[in-house]
């Protein structure tokens, strides 16, 4: 009986990872400050799948999101860094996670 709850996880994880593929686009880092300045951005290492942590987020797996934000790999966008992707027009990939908006780099970190 456990096999079948665990496919049905799984089946119900690959569905939600689907919708967030659909769900994600590049967005010029411009059309997002003013939920940067909400404090509502958070960027996304390319060191990680960027589907994966929305999905994480949304599945409020506190243990990994912890582990990404000690490694710094997931936080709050930066002044610093906000400032260098405006400057440097920057396109981003963003998804929403009410009522985060996770960003990632289309390229590397400024």
């Amino acid at each position: 009986m456990s096999s079948g709850l665990n496919n049905t996880e799984d089946k119900k994880s690959e569905v939600s990872h689907h919708k967030l593929n659909l769900e994600t686009s590049k967005t010029p880092w411009r059309e997002l400050l003013p939920f940067f300045a909400k404090g509502t951005v958070i960027y996304v290492s390319s060191n990680l799948d960027l589907i994966d942590v929305a999905h994480q987020l949304s599945i409020d797996n506190e243990e990994k999101i912890k582990e990404w934000m000690k490694k710094k790999y997931v936080e709050k966008v930066s002044d610093e860094l906000a400032k260098a992707w405006h400057k440097n027009n920057m396109i981003v990939w963003a998804v929403v996670i009410k009522p985060w908006i996770l960003v990632q780099p289309t390229n590397n970190r400024p």
